[in-house]
C-alpha cells in the first residue's frame, strides 16, 4: 500500500446537514432530519451535525409555545428518535433541540453515538428574543471524548466570542460542531461570503480546530435564514461548502483529526496555543475547565 492509499490514522468523515425546519411541526422535522441523516450515512458520514432547534423551529411567539415544544434530555421523544437512528446507522449525531429542565428552558444540542447518549451543550450566549424564552447555558464549553475524537459544541452566537473556541481548543477539542440558525447581518456585502463564514474560518485557524457548521434555510414568521453551511479545516479554509442560501443540502468531507494537533506548529517558532501569554491573561480564561490540549 502506498502512502497515498494509506488511510490517515484519525480520518473521520463528517456531514453538515442544511435543512428547513417548520415551526411547531416536530414529527415532520424529525422525519426530515432522519432522512437527511440516512443520506449522509449513505455517503460515508460517521459524524452528522444538524441545525439549531431543528426539531421545533426557532421563532417562538411566546414562552408558552416554546415550553409546549420543549423536551427533557435524554428521555424526550426527539432524542430517542435520534438515538435510534445513531444506533441503526452507526453514526454520531449532534442536533439542536429545545430543552426543558424543570422550570427552565435551554437552547441546547445533544451529542449522541451508536452506543447511546454522550452529553449535551446549552447555548451560552443568547441572541435577541431568545432571552425571552431561554436561560443562558450553565454547562460551560464541555469537550466530549468519543471513539471518533474529541468533540466540542457551540450554538450560533457562541461563535462570535473568541473565548468559546479558545476554551474548547484548550481542553483538547479536535472538531467543534456548530448547530446554527444564521440570520442576515447589517452591513453584509451581498457580493461577499457571509460574515458567519468568516467568523468560523478565523476561529478554526486561530485555534487549530476543525469546525462543522450546520445552518438552516427558509423564512419563519417573517425571519429569513441565510444557509451557507460549511465544513472548515484546522487551517481555516473550507473543505466543503459554503452551501447555498436557500436549499436543503448535505455537505460531506473527510477530515484527519490528527492534523488539529500535528499541524498546529506554523513554523519553527510559532504555535497559537503554546505562544499564549499566561502572565498577561489567565491560562483558562478564569474558567474551571481543565487543560487538555498538550
Amino acid at each position: 500500500m502506498t502512502d497515498a492509499e494509506r488511510k490517515p490514522e484519525a480520518a473521520v468523515t463528517v456531514a453538515s446537514i442544511q435543512m428547513e425546519p417548520r415551526i411547531g411541526e416536530v414529527e415532520r422535522n424529525l422525519a426530515r432530519s432522519i432522512a437527511l441523516i440516512e443520506e449522509a450515512a449513505g455517503r460515508g458520514a460517521e459524524l452528522v451535525v444538524l441545525p439549531e432547534l431543528c426539531n421545533t423551529g426557532y421563532v417562538f411567539e411566546s414562552r408558552q409555545e416554546a415550553r409546549s415544544l420543549a423536551e427533557e434530555i435524554p428521555d424526550g421523544p426527539s432524542t430517542r428518535r435520534w438515538l435510534e437512528a445513531a444506533a441503526r446507522l452507526g453514526v454520531h449525531i449532534v442536533a439542536g433541540i429545545t430543552e426543558r429542565d424543570g422550570d427552565r428552558l435551554y437552547n441546547s444540542a445533544v451529542i449522541l453515538g451508536p452506543q447511546g447518549f454522550i452529553g449535551r451543550f446549552r447555548k451560552v450566549h443568547l441572541w435577541a428574543d431568545e432571552a425571552l424564552y431561554f436561560t443562558p447555558g450553565d454547562l460551560g464549553f464541555p469537550v466530549f471524548d468519543t471513539p471518533l475524537g474529541r468533540l466540542g459544541c457551540h450554538i450560533c452566537y457562541d461563535c462570535w466570542f473568541p473565548e468559546s473556541f479558545r476554551l474548547a481548543a484548550l481542553q483538547g477539542a479536535e472538531v467543534v460542531c456548530v448547530p446554527t440558525n444564521w440570520v442576515p447581518i447589517p452591513g453584509q456585502d451581498p457580493s461577499r461570503e457571509a460574515m458567519a463564514n468568516i467568523v468560523v474560518m478565523g476561529a478554526a485557524h486561530c485555534n487549530s480546530v476543525f469546525v462543522v457548521c450546520a445552518d438552516r434555510v427558509g423564512t419563519e414568521r417573517g425571519q429569513p435564514f441565510i444557509g451557507q453551511s460549511l465544513i472548515v479545516s484546522q487551517t481555516g479554509w473550507p473543505v466543503a461548502g459554503p452551501a447555498s442560501y436557500d436549499r436543503e443540502e448535505v455537505l460531506v468531507a473527510t477530515l484527519n483529526l490528527a492534523d488539529a494537533r500535528r499541524k498546529r506548529n506554523w513554523n519553527d517558532f510559532n504555535q497559537p496555543l503554546r505562544d499564549r501569554r499566561d502572565d498577561v491573561y489567565g491560562t483558562m480564561l478564569g474558567s474551571t475547565a481543565k487543560p487538555g490540549w498538550r
